[in-house]
């Protein structure tokens, strides 16, 4: 009995993400550094991972019509190779319907459920029998079966946006993302880098901001040598663009909060040529030290990272010309990269805990602002409530701040990220 390693890869990473509530793209790479895999394998694996996160709602619908259980009590292994079956045959154009159901009911023949292999068999071949339709309706239980998001998510993209926009919203949440990059000018520029990347075989582009680019073919980024050497790091163009607004200049001390994993804190550096001094902090030791990590690799030495709690003032750091929050929050506008944030289950009692962690860090950051310096608020989320609403709550207990200019990225009109960002100056 055959089994396709790049399926059987798959099966695993989706059972840890279930299981273990781990992100997908640290799943994905961990298991990747421990297999054996071939590049068309991990290509395979990995595009089988993410299309059935981003699906899973909808696979589960369809599974529902040929079952009489709940699908949340079908064991593991067998549902999860059951979603995976549909997800290759309903969305992949490429993998013949017989080698998608093979091999689904071969992994499970030699797992522990090994006597669900006819089981398995059964749903997949009614499915081909009969496909299941998909609600093609606008009510909000219709596009969380047809968009595979959950209500709760389309319910506050609709009390922001309208459902119009909700609609537009939930199509780009299931399409590819851009992979952006920022050069660093440090050690190279933008039309050599991308020389350099032709040279391993990898197409970008200049993008519309100065020192960016798109990267348009796949790449393994980690094993890139353009990357090895510090001559780029993926950003967001959100991202990149936000910082590239806040006025930066050489020699500025500033303050980037909520640092890890330094993305933020290395595209301040690189626009400050690396003079000045960039202080960033973290929780947790590990964060931090990949932080030291990047900035080692990418040859910027104004970068002090340190482990500091974001919301508990720490005096000897001092004032900053420029304070960074790039606070946690529910991540909605990164749900194409990070498809299992959809399906974390955050109660009301969780939401008002984030916000109110955010409002926190917010305040305890004002007070490292010196007078006539800037105070950044962003986010990677598409609520109103983390967003401009916070924003508001602030500026409204304090007098001491002035809104300078703020920008919302809409994944279907500015093919970013969703994201948020505030600029405030400190005016007394």
């Amino acid at each position: 009995m055959s089994i396709s390693k790049s399926r059987k890869t798959a099966v695993n990473i989706l059972i840890s993400i279930e299981k273990d509530g781990a992100y997908s793209n640290i799943s994905v790479a961990k298991e990747f550094l421990c297999s054996e895999l071939s590049n068309a394998d991990k290509a395979l694996a990995s595009a089988i991972v993410y299309g059935t996160l981003d699906r899973k709602i909808t696979i589960d619908y369809i599974i529902s019509r040929y079952i009489k259980t709940p699908v949340n009590k079908i064991k593991p292994i067998t549902l999860t190779a059951i979603r995976i079956a549909l997800y290759q045959i309903i969305y992949l154009d490429k993998i013949p319907e017989s080698a998608a159901v093979n091999e689904s009911v071969n992994i499970v023949k030699a797992s522990k459920e090994k006597y669900n292999a006819s089981f398995v068999n059964g749903v997949l071949r009614a499915y081909l029998r009969e496909p299941a339709e998909i609600p093609s309706g606008n009510d909000i239980k219709s596009l969380s079966v047809r968009y595979s998001c959950p209500v709760t998510i389309i319910e506050s993209f609709v009390s922001d946006y309208g459902t119009e926009t909700a609609v537009l919203l939930l199509e780009e949440s299931l399409k590819k993302p851009p992979i952006t990059a920022r050069v660093n000018n440090l050690k190279t520029d933008t039309d050599s880098l991308i020389k350099i990347l032709d040279g391993e075989k990898v197409t970008a582009k200049k993008s519309t901001l100065d020192n960016s680019i798109e990267i348009l073919s796949g790449i393994d980024v980690a094993n890139s040598k353009a990357y090895k050497e510090g001559l780029f790091h993926i950003e967001d163009m959100a991202s990149q663009i936000a910082i590239s607004k806040i006025g930066l200049r050489n020699g500025l001390r500033v303050l980037d909060i909520c640092a890890a994993p330094g993305g933020k804190s290395f595209t301040m550096a690189e626009i400050m040529n690396n003079t000045g001094e960039v202080v960033s902090l973290d929780l947790y030791k590990h964060r931090v030290d990949l932080i030291k990590k990047g900035a080692q690799r990418l040859g910027i030495g104004i970068i002090n990272a340190r482990i500091s709690d974001a919301t508990v003032y720490n005096e000897t750091l001092g004032q900053f010309d420029v304070v960074l929050c790039d606070v946690p929050c529910s991540g909605l506008g990164v749900i194409r990269r990070k498809p299992e944030i959809k399906y974390k289950d955050i109660t009301k009692n969780d939401f008002d805990e984030l916000c109110d962690i955010q409002m926190k860090i917010l305040h305890n950051a004002s007070k490292y602002v010196k007078i006539g310096g800037k105070l950044v608020y962003s986010t990677c989320t598409l609520k109103n409530a983390e967003n401009k609403a916070q924003i508001n709550a602030f500026l409204d207990k304090t007098g001491d701040f002035e809104l300078q200019c703020s920008n919302e990225f809409m994944p279907h009109i500015d093919k970013t990220d969703g994201f948020y960002c505030a600029v405030l100056v400190r005016n007394g």
